[in-house]
């Protein structure tokens, strides 16, 4: 399949009750573990780019990458800027290929992020591609993105309402208490706010910060209207350290495909049993 935005299984996963996972594409072996764990799941799925990623890989071999999973997979596949920090970012990603972006105005005054998400929703959407809008910010550090636990601020649901409202995104995250990275302790999350936004949105809740979040929380936060969640450090996490216990195993270790390989199927397990919990298995 060639590669989609992803307007083409979120309303479905908000009304059927399950959630699309966004899984980070980081270098090759990430692209390939996600692909197949894809591929025998029949689950579609997100590749969320950074800019951090984006520059560390180069645009032009991400969408070739992507397109090339998307096609060898045979499911529905978004490529996705996550956290995109300007206009200018955004329409680079969408002229390159991308078939979704996000931009991330929470550390806009509100009313500026509004009116910089709805620029971003008017290009994206006259070309079918698609948005995600946030509100609210959420702590600890991915990539790009860090920010302390004391300046994280949870969205408040009247303001996220009016946020779709005026812009019309096709996701919305909102910050739940949840936080990018693994936790120290359980999450409070906020499910509050996720039912009561989600009933008056036609957009589905995006959950940042999935990975370390009990699979409880997962389900009731997706019953509740949660559509995609996004899931990076724990597919990092293990795939490091099969990589690292095997170099600590055989020292004399050179060749990158006899540890990397390894670390790719880490990545493919972590990433079928969070397709599972979100219950997108069998849903391309």
């Amino acid at each position: 399949m060639s590669l989609v935005p992803m307007t083409e299984f979120l309303p479905r996963a908000k009304k059927e009750g399950f959630a699309v996972g966004q899984f980070n594409m980081n270098n090759l072996e990430f692209v390939q573990g996600i692909a197949a764990a894809a591929k025998e799941e029949q689950s579609p799925f997100i590749f969320g780019v950074s800019e951090g990623a984006m520059r560390y890989m180069g645009i032009e071999y991400v969408v070739a990458m992507a397109r090339i999973a998307a096609q060898e997979s045979g499911v529905p596949v978004a490529l996705h800027l996550d956290h995109g920090s300007s206009f200018e970012v955004a329409m680079k990603c969408i002229q390159a290929g991308f078939s979704s972006v996000m931009f991330d105005g929470s550390h806009y005054p509100y009313e500026e992020n509004i009116r910089l998400t709805r620029e971003v929703v008017k290009a994206a959407h006259a070309v079918g591609v698609s948005v995600e809008g946030e509100l609210g910010t959420i702590g600890g550090v991915e990539d790009d993105v860090q920010v302390d636990e004391a300046d994280a601020a949870l969205a408040k649901p009247e303001e996220a309402i009016r946020f779709w409202e005026e812009t019309q995104v096709d996701a919305m995250a909102v910050a739940v208490g949840t936080a990018h990275g693994m936790y120290k302790g359980e999450p409070k999350i906020r499910f509050d706010i996720i039912e009561e936004v989600s009933r008056n949105i036609e957009a589905p809740i995006v959950l940042h910060g999935g990975s370390g979040v009990p699979d409880e929380s997962i389900q009731k936060a997706v019953q509740l209207g949660v559509g995609k969640i996004n899931v990076n450090t724990e597919s990092q996490v293990a795939c490091t350290q099969v990589v690292r216990d095997l170099l600590g195993e055989n020292p004399d270790m050179i060749d990158p495909r006899k540890y990397l390989g390894p670390g790719r199927d880490a990545i493919k397990e972590t990433v079928k049993g969070k397709m599972r919990l979100f219950n997108s298995s069998g849903k391309a």
